[in-house]
């Protein structure tokens, strides 16, 4: 199965495009499109580590690769991007483990 994710990541601007495919549905690669710099470095260091286990990777949760790959590669004020969980979210309907339905954050203040 293959699932794309759209992500608008806020103030910085930037926009990223995550495609997770997976033949086996288990097994998920992973392509990321975006004009920063870190979110493309973050889908450059998952694509070396390799087609990643979905089913471990809920198992794993903050601990598996697909995060703990989203915590060497986006540091200071990228540490809350929004393209890590994109990618999760991805990886999950990929590897069939959940069914596709949007997410959407809301920010508000006073």
């Amino acid at each position: 199965m293959n699932a794309q994710v759209m992500i608008d990541a806020g103030i910085c601007g930037f926009q990223t495009k995550i495609l997770a495919e997976s033949d086996d549905s288990q097994n998920v690669t992973f392509r990321i499109v975006s004009g920063c710099e870190k979110a493309r470095a973050f889908g450059e260091a998952l694509i070396a580590k390799g087609r990643v286990d979905g089913y471990s990777e809920i198992g794993e949760g903050a601990d598996g690769v697909l995060l703990t790959t989203a915590r060497e590669n986006l540091k200071g004020c990228c540490a809350a991007c929004a393209v890590p969980v994109g990618a999760f979210k991805a990886m999950q309907v990929a590897a069939g483990v959940a069914l596709p339905k949007d997410v959407a954050l809301g920010i508000t203040f006073n």
